[in-house]
């Protein structure tokens, strides 16, 4: 199988190397006496966790340089601060460390303003976090971040929601090989109803004359949310025939109205 290359900061990602589980407790030991150079191979030997964190901000972000750099920054921390005695694998203990220090630079590069006591709040939940991280060698529940902090569910959940980054209206959510289903249509419009009594009525009619099996497609699809494949495995008919018949009763509807 061919490797595949990715260029980040200069280095040829497909011949990173990956160590084993002894190689890792064996280097953990030599560092932990000091050997500088045995950190610098657990660094170099961990860069691909860095990477498959990335992965999900691959379409998000023009600078994946700088998220990798970022990255690295909680990999060097999660070396620095892991306990062996623990027991646990370095890559659960890094990940939240690494996706910890991604978050804050994005973060703190957002577009989107945040009231600085959320940013404090949000600042103060992640140094808990990481310190009963490196306590208990597991990621806390909310329960005990609420209680160490004084603070309620709804102000950590607040500020655990402001680490997230911003994403367009029109980001694709879910591509089944037919429709492709956008965020904006996941979004309830609260503005007001801006459909007639009329309007309804002739709607309702037109509904109640579709074929059986146009009607339970549409208000599966437009209702219920369901996928033209999910679908496709509940009534034992390709996603093709769900289209059309999908398609010719949106069709129905309008003639029906307009």
């Amino acid at each position: 199988m061919a490797k595949h290359k990715v260029d980040i900061c200069g280095i040829n990602t497909s011949s990173l190397k990956v160590l084993t589980n002894k190689e890792m407790e064996e280097l953990f030991k030599k560092y932990q006496n000091g050997d500088l150079q045995a950190k610098e191979q657990l660094v170099n030997g961990n860069l691909k966790l860095v990477l498959s964190i990335l992965k999900k901000y691959n379409n998000r972000t023009d600078n994946m340089d700088d998220l990798f750099q970022i990255g690295c920054i909680g990999l060097i921390k999660a070396v620095d601060n892991f306990d062996l005695s623990h027991e646990v694998k370095f890559s659960t203990y890094a990940v939240p460390m690494i996706l910890g220090e991604v978050k804050r630079y994005i973060r703190d590069n957002n577009s989107v303003r945040i009231a600085r006591s959320i940013k404090d709040m949000a600042y103060q939940v992640s140094k808990e976090k990481e310190r009963l991280t490196v306590l208990l060698g597991k990621e806390p529940s909310s329960k005990l971040l609420c209680k160490n902090l004084n603070i309620t569910e709804y102000e950590l959940n607040l500020a655990l929601n402001s680490l997230k980054e911003s994403i367009s209206m029109f980001e694709p959510i879910y591509n089944d090989g037919g429709d492709v289903i956008y965020l904006c249509d996941q979004l309830e419009d609260k503005t007001g109803n801006n459909y007639t009594l009329e309007e309804r009525l002739s709607l309702k009619d037109a509904l109640s004359k579709l074929k059986d099996k146009e009607k339970y497609i549409l208000d599966s699809r437009y209702v219920y949310g369901k996928t033209q494949m999910e679908l496709s495995e509940e009534l034992g008919i390709s996603q093709a025939q769900i289209s059309r018949l999908e398609k010719s009763g949106l069709e129905n509807i309008k003639r029906m109205i307009l």
